[in-house]
């Protein structure tokens, strides 16, 4: 009986590694072996860094708040510290925008956490 081999499977799943390795220099992207650890360890950086996106924004958000708070004497525990106790709802994502482009508005906040 002669030997069977799948190769209509094995050429299709080769193509797929060697099409998600395009971009990639030199054998990464040719050789099927080192195109598919390419594949899979991309793969796992995209996994854990979209986890990662996450930590990183808050952290970017929670520096530019406590800069444009320490402009007007306040520091970044103070400031959430007071907004919640004004029932501001505002996330982090809208302060640091504010901060960083409408200072005028940030000013405000400040004057009235202060104030309270």
């Amino acid at each position: 009986m002669p030997r069977a081999t799948n190769n209509v499977a094995a050429k299709a799943r080769h193509k797929k590694y060697l099409k998600a390795a395009k971009g990639n220099y030199g054998g990464r992207r040719k050789l099927y072996r080192t195109a598919r650890e390419t594949v899979n360890k991309g793969m796992a950086y995209a996994y854990r860094d979209r986890r990662n996106k996450k930590r990183e924004f808050r952290r970017l958000w929670i520096i530019r708040i406590n800069a444009a708070a320490r402009l007007y004497g306040l520091t970044y525990s103070r400031l959430m510290d007071g907004l919640k106790k004004l029932n501001v709802n505002l996330d982090r994502k809208i302060l640091a925008d504010i901060a960083a482009r409408d200072s005028e508005t940030f000013k405000q906040i400040a004057e009235a956490v202060k104030a309270s």
